[in-house]
């Protein structure tokens, strides 16, 4: 995967969460089978936290919603209902930000991994995927 990160923007479907993330524009993206994101056909890419960045007011127009561990929390428009990002139970130091809701552009390449959410501990250890919230000093931004 190409390392070089560049500036995604997005959203919810009304527009009022707006954010902006630092990824490469070819990423790996992970469709999920736990009871949240499959209902939701949620497919995301996690990020570090610190290049995630909720723009204008949109802290105002989010409410979250956790179960189980409480580990997740799963943030959403309270207006339109659409969760753009969240914290994901695998990496609660990154950003899970939802593919469908990056603005066309600017990615160029995602290859879809997947996360078995039934059996979240073997497909935590399996998959790697707490490395992806971890930044390297060639690439923090």
């Amino acid at each position: 995967m190409d390392s070089e990160l560049v500036l995604h923007t997005g959203g919810c479907h009304c527009k009022r969460v707006r954010w902006r993330v630092y990824a490469p524009s070819s990423i790996v993206a992970w469709d999920c089978n736990c009871s949240d994101c499959s209902m939701r056909r949620n497919t995301h890419f996690i990020v570090p936290s610190e290049r995630f960045e909720l723009l204008g007011d949109s802290k105002d127009f989010i409410t979250t919603y956790t179960f189980g561990t409480h580990t997740a929390k799963h943030t959403f428009c309270k207006v339109c209902g659409i969760t753009s990002f969240y914290i994901p139970r695998s990496n609660p130091d990154g950003i899970a930000v939802t593919l469908r809701c990056v603005d066309p552009g600017t990615l160029t390449h995602v290859e879809i991994k997947c996360f078995d959410g039934q059996n979240w501990e073997g497909s935590f250890k399996q998959t790697g995927i707490a490395s992806c919230s971890k930044t390297t000093d060639e690439d923090s931004k």
